[in-house]
């Protein structure tokens, strides 16, 4: 139970919750702390952010703190790779302390965020994260919570893992360079550079850059020889257009044991394609790898790098939010 008292009457009492100081566009934070016992000083600097009153607290059995409601639904949604600290005006941030791809169970989040009174506010399934990075804040709504709501949390949360971080792979990868143009010299490669630091930033590495023309039997013997030299990916970069000349796409249905897609409701990066060879992951880059930071090979290499084996229709799903 909550006693509203005035804060001319309230000396020598502790606050039962944090108050929050706002100057717009410069400050936003505590101006006092839960567990402050109040002066006769401290009335002024009240009264100016607009506190004529305080609660104190008197807690039924049936009755969580706003901060214990946050910490036990913390401990609860936390899990390996996760950290978290203190509330903060009665909320808790779940961090992530490594670099790792995010997994939600966005039905078990929608049941917890449908029990009244409870707010777990997460980002999106399948980000990257990198240490530090804020996995989700979550509170209760008012000052007191019933304490059945927070165990309905746990509930939730000892079924399922609403939130899992998992880590990447390092990975010994093979780039297979398609075109003529690029064997006899005519130009430069641009491929290689790039997908390079791609799964560098991810603690993967190229281990070969073969060369090959545009013959399907040559892109799909060099795909081959990656497999046999125990290469855990390869990417196939060029040669993936609609031209006579571009016939990448053939030499990895070849090669393949399993095509996912060949083409994807992404943009940029509507032409990748993505199969497997006895589970080895096989790319098809389009040339928008190049030029574009962010495309449908960014979308999911991570979740390749994290050991998962991509469906046809998880990529179906992507054209929502795929115009990127």
């Amino acid at each position: 139970m909550k006693k509203e008292v005035r804060v001319e009457d309230a000396i020598g009492m502790r606050l039962a919750h944090d108050l929050t100081r706002i100057v717009p566009g410069v400050f936003k934070g505590r101006a006092f702390t839960k567990g402050h016992i109040l002066r006769e000083e401290d009335i002024p600097e009240l009264l100016k952010i607009g506190k004529e009153h305080i609660y104190v607290l008197e807690l039924g059995a049936d009755e969580l703190h706003e901060d214990d409601a946050a910490l036990r639904m913390a401990a609860v949604l936390g899990g390996e790779h996760m950290t978290f600290e203190d509330p903060h005006e009665g909320k808790v941030v779940l961090k992530s302390a490594i670099q790792g791809l995010l997994k939600v169970d966005i039905e078990c989040l929608t049941r917890i965020n449908s029990i009244d009174e409870i707010a777990v506010v997460s980002r999106k399934n399948n980000t990257v994260l990198e240490p530090g990075d804020k996995i989700c804040g979550l509170r209760a709504i008012p000052l007191t919570v019933g304490a059945e709501k927070v165990e309905a949390v746990e509930k939730i949360a000892r079924e399922m893992n609403v939130f899992t971080v998992k880590p990447f792979r390092a990975l010994r990868v093979g780039v297979v360079t398609t075109g003529s143009e690029v064997l006899k010299g005519r130009i430069q490669d641009k491929f290689g550079p790039v997908v390079r630091a791609k799964l560098e930033k991810f603690g993967s590495r190229v281990i070969e850059q073969k060369i090959v023309g545009d013959a399907v039997d040559d892109i799909r013997a060099a795909i081959e020889a990656f497999h046999a030299e125990g290469a855990d990916m390869v990417l196939c970069t060029g040669g993936m257009s609609v031209d006579p000349d571009d016939r990448t796409p053939g030499a990895i249905k070849a090669a393949a044991t399993h095509v996912v897609s060949y083409g994807m409701p992404v943009l940029p990066g509507s032409m990748m394609m993505l199969a497997y060879r006895e589970g080895m992951p096989i790319f098809g880059l389009p040339g928008c790898v190049i030029f574009d930071e962010f495309t449908s090979f960014d979308m999911l290499l991570p979740r390749v790098l994290a050991g998962e084996t991509v469906t046809r229709q998880e990529i179906a799903e992507l054209g929502h939010g795929g115009l990127l």
